[in-house]
């Protein structure tokens, strides 16, 4: 199940992010970016890094 969440970020950050997501292919739109680097962030988090 997927929730519908809105953020505000800093313009650099949303610029850099939208140029990944254009070069890396890697992401599939902004969503894909934030999902992966949340997933990310959580793991670290949980293993102590």
């Amino acid at each position: 199940m997927k929730f519908k969440l809105s953020i505000s970020v800093e313009e650099d950050t949303i610029y850099g992010i939208q140029k990944l997501i254009r070069e890396n292919k890697a992401y599939r739109n902004k969503s894909h970016f934030f999902e992966v680097a949340a997933e990310k962030l959580i793991s670290e988090a949980e293993n102590g890094k």
